[in-house]
Formats: structure tokens, C-alpha cells, sequence
């Protein structure tokens, strides 16, 4: 893992200069200043400080290794390379703060304190700041967790609006699937968006990621559920449709399926393949088939 000396920004290298002479406490606090939401959930925290902050993070030869690189950097010694060897040598590589945060979970007014941030060594008051470049990557999560939760809320009264479901709040935890690992910028943030869906009662997800990122850094337990499902080349492999879908019935005889049906005809598929050829094997499975159409207008398709 790239050291805890190189996940800052470039300027804040430099900031141990800047503090007035006799510095001893730097005390930061971090909010959500408003904006599509008055109220945001906040998660993503624990995460953090268990994966970079937690416990002996500092050792002597990433220190000689940042200082070479800062000194290319910026064209000039100007690394704290004293500061960070004090932390080495006094504090065994551990980092001297102390980070207060409200539950993760919590549902949080806008333009409130999350958590805050000090020092606890006098003679590392330039440490407070150097690490918020990293720590404000819980914008990610919290984001995540917050228009989930407003989702959820949305679902829940259309659901409650239109169902007649003795279930509603078990099963609004599957209304929003999350198959966000293929659109993100790396696993990492697969697995801490994914957990942050997760954390606010939706099950349903597709991101392994998540799964793991959830059991290693919050609970040990299974926190999200798939089903089998077909794509498009598990479809369209088979020389006739019909007969990718019959297999897919053989195969898994009980519980949830998804079929992806608009390889070809997402009408023909549902009326004459689902609707009449493949009517009985349906109605005889022990589960529910769920037809997906994938592509076209939702608002011309899914009336049909």
C-alpha cells in the first residue's frame, strides 16, 4: 500500500512552513455545507482510519523516500523530514491524533460537524491538516449513503402508495440493485460506494467488492444478496432464444432469476416466448422470474 506520506496534496507538503511561530494545536472539523439534500447520511469514516490511519503507519524509509521525492518535487528541500521522523522515533510510527465523529449511520441535518480532527503532540500541530486530503475522500461514501437513503425513501412511499404487500419495508431492501462496480474508478471505490449502499437497508448488489469491504472494516457478516442472471452473450450464444431461456429455467429451478429478454425482441419475448411457449415451466417454478427489458424508451417499454 502507497505510504501515508504520499496521500496528500502537493501544497500541504509544504504547510509545516506556513503555521505561525508557537503553534501548538491544530483542530479541524468537518460538515456538509448544504446542497440537493437538508439532511445526509454519513458513513465511510471507519473505513478510512482503519485501512490507512490505524495503528504503526509511519516507518523511517518511507520517510527517506518521501523526502527524495518532495525534494525533485518542488525543486528544493523543504520536506518535514524532522517532523516525520519524530513521529518514527517518539511515537513508534503511530500517528498523534485524535479523531471525534458522529455514528456512522447517522442521519445528519446539513452544515453540522461530522467529525473533527487534532493534534496530540504539541510538536506535531502540522500533522492535523496534512491528513485531509485523505480524510475528506469520505465524501465519496457519504454521498453514496445519502442518495441511497433519499431513494429508499422515495420508493418507500410510492411502495406503500401502491402495494398491497404485507412486506413493504423487507422489500424495499431490493427495489434499488447495485451493479455499480463496472461504472467507478477503481475496485477500491467499488468497495467503499458499494458498502455505503448497503449501510443505509438496501441488500440487493452485484459488487463483491462491498461484500468484502463491509466484513474487513465494519461487520463480519453477509450484508448484500444477488441472484443467478443472464447477459446478453449467455443469450445470444444459444442459436435460439427460446432455448436460452428454457435453460435458464432447467438450470435454476427455484428462486430468483433474471432473464435479460430484448437481445432480439423484448416484445415477441415476453408475449410469445415468456407469455405462451415457456407459460408452464414459469408457472410451475418455485421462485419469481424477473423479464428484463435492457434497452428502448422505459416509458414506451415497460407499459407494454
Amino acid at each position: 500500500m502507497t505510504s501515508l506520506l504520499f496521500l496528500t496534496d502537493s501544497y500541504k507538503v509544504t504547510h509545516h512552513l506556513q503555521y505561525p511561530p508557537g503553534t501548538t494545536k491544530v483542530y479541524s472539523y468537518f460538515s456538509s455545507r448544504g446542497g440537493k439534500y437538508d439532511k445526509i447520511v454519513f458513513f465511510g469514516l471507519q473505513y478510512i482510519i482503519d485501512k490507512y490511519l490505524k495503528g504503526s503507519v509511519i516507518k523511517s524509509a518511507d520517510v527517506e523516500k518521501a523526502k527524495q521525492l518532495y525534494i525533485k518535487h518542488f525543486r528544493s528541500d523543504i520536506f518535514n523530514y524532522d517532523g516525520w521522523m519524530y513521529i518514527v522515533n517518539e511515537h513508534g510510527g503511530r500517528l498523534p491524533i485524535e479523531i471525534k465523529a458522529v455514528p456512522e449511520g447517522t442521519i445528519v441535518d446539513s452544515k453540522n460537524v461530522l467529525f473533527t480532527i487534532e493534534n496530540t503532540d504539541p510538536n506535531c500541530f502540522w500533522l492535523t491538516n496534512y491528513l485531509e486530503t485523505l480524510l475528506v475522500q469520505v465524501w465519496c461514501p457519504m454521498t453514496v449513503a445519502t442518495n441511497s437513503f433519499h431513494m429508499m425513501q422515495n420508493l418507500l412511499d410510492y411502495m406503500e402508495k401502491t402495494s398491497d404487500s404485507k412486506t413493504v419495508y423487507e422489500d424495499v431492501a431490493y427495489k434499488l440493485h447495485d451493479f455499480g462496480c463496472r461504472g467507478v474508478s477503481s475496485m477500491e471505490t467499488a468497495g467503499i460506494a458499494g458498502a455505503a449502499h448497503l449501510a443505509v437497508g438496501f441488500k440487493g448488489t452485484d459488487t463483491i467488492p462491498a461484500l468484502l469491504t463491509v466484513r474487513k472494516h465494519y461487520v463480519d457478516w453477509m450484508a448484500g444478496h444477488s441472484i443467478p442472471a443472464m447477459e446478453h452473450s449467455t443469450v445470444t450464444s444459444w442459436e435460439k432464444e427460446e432455448d436460452a431461456f428454457k435453460n435458464m429455467l432447467d438450470k435454476f429451478p427455484n428462486g430468483l432469476v433474471a432473464c435479460v429478454s430484448d437481445s432480439y425482441d423484448i416484445f415477441n419475448a415476453c408475449h410469445s416466448i415468456w407469455g405462451e411457449k415457456l407459460k408452464d415451466l414459469v408457472e410451475s417454478r418455485d421462485g419469481c422470474l424477473v423479464i428484463r427489458p435492457d434497452s428502448g424508451n422505459p416509458l414506451e417499454v415497460l407499459p407494454m
